[in-house]
């Protein structure tokens, strides 16, 4: 029995020394790669933005145009056939507004503007906020149009309503999710678009954004530790396959980035952006947050698996694999419906015209979505065994005090993470 014990701590030991190894030289190839991160945020940092913006594109069609905010005060029904510039044809409702202006030279003025039939149908009442475009018009009074609704109200409420349902239910991680979140609307807002707009390399530019944020995002919310550290190593090796992929088949299936009249009035308006690095760039962007769901969910899985008995590496991985093949499916699924939700409207023109789906896919409106939806996947599906290996290779077991029938058990490791100069004693 005292041979036993001792073997057994023995084999704990070397179990021991590997991870912590394995885990030194994760922080280590980490360590150069937060270099790199911050010196190439520096670098690329965009700085007046707006001499790369074409004036001549960006001034307003109509000379003098304003969107001042009104309220409504009185709705009245009335025939789409008897709107100009709006016959249906159909008999369809449309709505006449009398709006009182909130803001302008006409302010505490009322005006009257006519809305279509699917403004008019959802639903418009009393007290609602709208804005109108304001066109001066020279020795008459200016002319309304009706432009849209204000929704400030509805979005800011049902974000603090987001924001109180993730902290009250993920309490601190959920909070420090939260500024994770902020700052990567930052990054990309004031990183990656910019960036991108004076003409900078939008594999490089994709890349260091998404290196910066998944480096913040998973160490705020999931903390310093070994299981991070490892879903943080499966996310980087993702996000690079994600954005080599992406640059070949952007080139491959000649996707230039034009599918709408948005894309050719942002070149005009961007003439240093390239319309392809819109297509690269947004590959990797599409899925990071997918990614980094899997990875963290694969690494925590390893741990778990880990802390159930003491298996060898190949059995730990197997059994990991199988949970992480299940995330897999559920993940593309995911990514899938997402896209098709994001082109809903699109889509349903395809059944309305009858056109077939495949040759209709192939168009660039609709390849460049199923471009990003495919590499995004391929990229998901390559870093959820990686995540897992080294994982394994960084979970190590420890002895737990010896039970009632006096044999010593074995644990495994908790995520805490290493110094990288421990050894174990």
């Amino acid at each position: 029995m005292a041979h036993h014990h001792f073997a057994e701590q023995a084999v704990s030991a070397a179990d021991a020394l590997r991870s912590r190894r394995a885990l030194r030289t994760l922080v280590w190839i980490l360590i150069p790669v937060a270099i790199w991160t911050v010196a190439a945020l520096v670098w690329l940092w965009p700085h007046n933005v707006s001499a790369h913006l074409s004036q001549d594109n960006r001034t307003v069609a109509v000379p003098g145009l304003t969107i001042p905010k009104g309220t409504v005060t009185e709705v009245t029904e009335t025939n789409c056939d008897a709107v100009s510039g709006s016959a249906t044809g159909d008999g369809s409702t449309c709505g006449q507004l009398t709006v009182r202006l909130d803001e302008g030279p006409e302010k505490g003025q009322s005006v009257q503007v006519t809305v279509t039939a699917a403004v008019y149908a959802s639903g418009i009442t009393p007290g609602t906020g709208v804005t109108l475009y304001r066109t001066p018009i020279q020795g008459a009074e200016p002319g309304y149009q009706f432009a849209d609704f204000q929704r400030t109200l509805p979005m800011v409420a049902l974000t603090l309503v987001f924001v109180a349902s993730v902290v009250v239910v993920a309490r601190w991680r959920g909070a420090l999710a939260v500024v994770g979140l902020a700052f990567s609307g930052f990054i990309l807002t004031q990183f990656m678009f910019p960036a991108l707009i004076v003409g900078h390399n939008p594999v490089l530019v994709g890349l260091v954004g998404s290196s910066a944020i998944m480096f913040v995002v998973l160490y705020a919310a999931h903390g310093f530790s070994a299981r991070t550290t490892t879903a943080l190593v499966g996310t980087l090796f993702g996000l690079i396959m994600s954005a080599l992929l992406g640059w070949g088949a952007t080139k491959w299936a000649h996707l230039t980035g034009v599918a709408g009249e948005d894309d050719v009035v942002l070149s005009a308006t961007a003439p240093d952006l390239t319309l392809t690095s819109v297509v690269i760039c947004g590959v990797i962007i599409a899925g990071l947050g997918v990614l980094n769901d899997v990875t963290i969910t694969q690494a925590s899985a390893v741990w778990e698996l880990a802390g159930a008995g003491r298996q060898s590496p190949r059995d730990l991985f197997v059994k990991a694999m199988r949970i992480g093949r299940d995330h897999i499916a559920s993940s593309v699924y995911t990514i899938l419906f997402a896209s098709a939700g994001a082109i809903m409207s699109v889509l349903l023109l395809l059944t309305v015209y009858e056109r077939p789906l495949f040759s209709m896919l192939l168009r660039e409106q609709f390849a460049g979505e199923v471009v990003r939806s495919l590499v995004g996947s391929i990229g998901l599906v390559l870093s959820v065994p990686v995540t897992t290996a080294v994982a394994v290779a960084v979970v190590a077991p420890r002895e737990k005090p010896i039970d009632k029938l006096g044999e010593r058990t074995v644990d495994f490791e908790d995520d805490e993470l290493y110094d990288i100069g421990d050894e174990p004693r």
